[in-house]
Formats: structure tokens, C-alpha cells, sequence
């Protein structure tokens, strides 16, 4: 039985928590500091750092929802928020330091050492509860039972959803099929006012579904009415089986709600988040690879001549042109319209295919990167013709350009890059793009860079 009482359950989590992070830094940074040789553990001023440090990062958590639940949710987008709440930590503490004309008195050694120490324990510490919550939700622990409530169709598909992701923590309770034909039907809203008047204090259910179609406003305005007094969550989840949602949210608009249905969560300040992280991690990826790149560019005009950079106008950004930069790996020839490489395609330089399988001809985007016009990690940026040709054979095509086109995308590190020989493998490679899009988060972006280094850089294609 539920009763009040287990109402701050999560209130005793999130605490929990935020003393855990909390520990987790001073922890950390005192055991970097005493592991540097240099550096006298007992200093006052090392001290305070790391308990400012600790006590700063849980707030800025609260701030970014880090202490949201995450059942049902991303292991990466958990993992994407807690680095960002250490990141902006970090920053502020730097900034503090500054103003305090401070930073000298603090060894930039121990500053980094302490820094990814936290990062890496804070991370693999919620690896590790994430995966064992999984465990013990699918045997049948630690779940929240839920009441549906809706038309026969849809709470078969909400149950079948529950059944086939029990990691999630959710069983259904009880079910109220709503067989009613017309909202004037009474009823039905009869049943749901005895069962909330009974449910106010103490009820055997945690959270009330509800599965009906967006035609069915009115009697989920009913419902809500209804089920106002029950001090317990409500969802609504409506029924849109023809509609593909790239990713959406409610909005108020000329005060009425709005469900916004192409959104993408590169806005606001996401769109900063992004930004920060093209910038910092593209500067420090373009001066590892510069020698790199210096010498491609030495070998082709060695080998090729001139050129060496190949230009292109791509769509970028909500369709805008830009031109992207590559390592030229063809001859030089004209042509109206853009043909994919192909296998022995007499275009291809020998050095060219060597940066073709390396993937080392898409290191001057890069520059793009810096520039603004590309981000490390999105879907590929396409020929314009094959841009304007897709679009009309593929739904949803155009919508990749709802963010900045990528060095590297999800598509890509799955295999689907190269060479489309097909409209069937162009709409794989683009349903991976829009489910990047739908679930972008900063761990997501971390995880595509990682297995990057793995997978994205030979290709196989030409």
C-alpha cells in the first residue's frame, strides 16, 4: 500500500545522491593531493577548493537535472549531464579563482590529476548503479506499479511496451478500459471518481497512464479533472501511430499548449553545450592531427599538384550553404553533376584511395568544426544534388538539417557510410541520422567519438 510516507522516497534519493557526488569529489581530489609529492596535503587553501568543489557541484546538478529519476531513460544522457554539471563546475571554480587573483596558488597538476579523477570515478560509479538498478528491476524489484487507463488499442500497446522493457522498473497494476463511445457517456468518469476519491491517502499503485488518441481531448480533460486530487503522477500518452516524431516537447504559445512536433534538443542551451564542445574538443583534435595533416597536404601536391584541398558547397544548417573542405584524392576533371566514388574509379589517385580507406581526406573539415558551419559528431553533410534528389523519395529526409552535419555521425560507426549503391541503404544511413538527432545528448556525442576511433576511421567502401 502507498500512503504519503513513500511520496519523499525520491526526495531521500536525490539527497542520497547529491552527498554521494559530494564524497565522491572530496574523495578524489584529497587523494590526488596526497599522491603529489609537491604539494602539502594539509594546506587550508587546497582544503577549501575541494569543499567549495563539493558543495558547488550538487547544486549546479539540481540546476541541470541530474538528480532527476533516470528510470526508463539513457545510461549516455545521464552519463552527458553529469559531465556537463563537472564541466561547468570547473569553469566556475576557475573563474573564482581568477577574480580572487588565486591560481597561482594551486598546482595546475594536481587541478587536472583531480579533475578527471572525479570524472572517472563519478562516472564509472553511476555505470555501475545504473546497471545493477537494471538488474534488480528486471527481477522484479524496486518497480513502480502502474493503473491504465484508456481505449482497449492503446493500453494493449502500453503494456506490451512494459512487458518487453522490464529494465525499466514498471508493472502494470490494474487496468480501466474505457469503453465509452461518446465523452457524454457518464459512466465511466463514475468509476474514476470513486476510484481517485479513494486513492487521495493510500492506494496499492505509483503512477496513472493514460492511453488515448488525440481525438479523445475532451475526456482526457475529464480525467485530468478527475484525477487531480490524487497526489501521484499522471501521464498522458497519445496515441500518434502515423505521425513520425523527430523529437518533440509542449510549448505555450499565445496561451494556448502546443506539441511541437520536428523539435530538436539542440536548442537553447544545448545549442551552447554543442558549441562548447566542437570548439574545445576540435581545437584540441586539430592540433593533434595538424602533423598529420601538414603532411597529406605536403604528399599530395608532391604526388597530385595542385590543388590540394578539394571545395565543395554543402547544405549545412537548417539548409544553408557552406563549403566544406576535404584532401583532394581524384584528378582534376569537371563535371555537371556529383557521382559517387566507386570501386577502381579511374578519378581515384593511388594516394587518394589510401586517404579514402584511412578517412584521412576529411581531416580539413576540421576547420569547419572550428568555423561554426560543422560539429564534430552529426549526420554527414550530402552532395547538394543527392540532397535535392532524396528529399523527394525519402520522408523525413530534409530534417537531418535540423542540426550542423558531422566529421562523424552515428550512421557512420553502425557501417553505413560510402557508398550508397540503393534508395533502401540511403534510408537506413537516414534513419540513423534522425535517430541520432531524436536522442542527442552530450554522452551520446561522446560515445560516437569514442567508437569513432575504433570503426570510423577505416572504411571499406570507396
Amino acid at each position: 500500500m502507498v500512503s504519503g510516507k513513500n511520496f519523499t522516497s525520491s526526495d531521500w534519493q536525490r539527497r542520497a545522491m547529491r552527498c554521494l557526488d559530494a564524497t565522491i569529489i572530496f574523495a578524489s581530489a584529497y587523494l590526488s593531493l596526497w599522491l603529489m609529492p609537491h604539494v602539502d596535503a594539509a594546506n587550508r587553501d587546497y582544503l577549501f577548493l575541494i569543499l567549495i568543489g563539493g558543495l558547488l557541484f550538487p547544486a549546479i546538478g539540481e540546476l541541470l537535472s541530474l538528480y532527476q529519476p533516470w528510470r526508463g531513460r539513457s545510461l549516455y544522457t545521464m552519463l552527458g549531464v553529469y559531465t556537463l554539471t563537472w564541466v561547468a563546475t570547473i569553469v566556475l571554480l576557475s573563474l573564482l579563482l581568477t577574480l580572487l587573483h588565486s591560481v597561482q596558488l594551486f598546482s595546475r597538476v594536481w587541478m587536472g590529476t583531480a579533475a578527471l579523477t572525479v570524472l572517472a570515478i563519478g562516472n564509472v560509479t553511476r555505470i555501475g548503479l545504473y546497471l545493477y538498478l537494471r538488474h534488480v528491476r528486471t527481477s522484479g524489484h524496486n518497480v513502480k506499479r502502474i493503473l491504465l487507463i484508456g481505449h482497449e488499442d492503446n493500453l494493449a500497446l502500453l503494456e506490451r511496451n512494459v512487458i518487453n522493457t522490464p529494465h525499466a522498473g514498471y508493472v502494470v497494476y490494474k487496468r480501466y478500459v474505457d469503453d465509452a463511445l461518446d465523452t457524454n457517456d457518464k459512466r465511466f468518469l463514475v468509476k474514476i471518481r470513486k476510484l481517485a476519491h479513494t486513492c487521495v491517502f493510500q492506494r496499492d499503485f505509483d503512477e496513472i497512464w493514460l492511453g488515448y488518441s488525440l481525438a479523445d481531448g475532451e475526456r482526457v480533460r475529464q480525467l485530468m479533472a478527475l484525477l487531480a486530487g490524487v497526489p501521484a503522477t499522471v501521464r498522458y500518452f497519445p496515441d500518434l501511430p502515423d505521425i513520425r516524431l523527430l523529437n518533440h516537447r509542449i510549448t505555450e504559445i499565445a496561451g494556448l499548449y502546443s506539441l511541437e512536433l520536428n523539435y530538436t534538443p539542440l536548442s537553447g542551451p544545448m545549442r551552447v553545450v554543442k558549441n562548447l564542445e566542437d570548439r574545445v574538443l576540435g581545437l584540441a583534435i586539430f592540433m593533434a592531427f595538424l602533423p598529420i595533416m601538414l603532411a597529406v597536404a605536403i604528399a599530395i601536391r608532391w604526388t597530385m599538384g595542385s590543388p590540394v584541398l578539394f571545395k565543395q558547397e554543402r547544405h549545412g544548417l537548417d539548409g544553408k550553404r557552406f563549403k566544406i573542405y576535404k584532401f583532394r584524392t581524384m584528378n582534376v576533371h569537371q563535371s555537371a553533376t556529383t557521382e559517387q566514388a566507386a570501386f577502381d574509379d579511374p578519378r581515384v589517385t593511388p594516394l587518394g584511395a589510401f586517404l579514402r580507406r584511412t578517412s584521412l581526406d576529411e581531416l580539413p573539415q576540421l576547420y569547419n568544426v572550428l568555423q561554426g558551419r560543422m560539429s564534430l559528431v552529426g549526420p554527414r553533410p550530402h552532395a547538394m544534388d543527392h540532397n535535392d534528389h532524396y528529399k523527394d523519395h525519402i520522408d523525413m529526409y530534409m530534417q537531418r538539417h535540423r542540426v550542423k552535419p558531422g566529421m562523424t555521425g552515428w550512421a557512420q560507426v553502425c557501417g553505413w557510410r560510402g557508398n550508397t549503391e540503393n534508395l533502401d541503404a540511403m534510408k537506413q544511413r537516414v534513419a540513423y541520422d534522425l535517430y541520432y538527432i531524436d536522442n542527442w545528448s552530450l554522452g551520446f556525442d561522446l560515445r560516437i567519438l569514442a567508437m569513432t576511433l575504433t570503426r570510423g576511421f577505416i572504411n571499406k567502401q570507396p
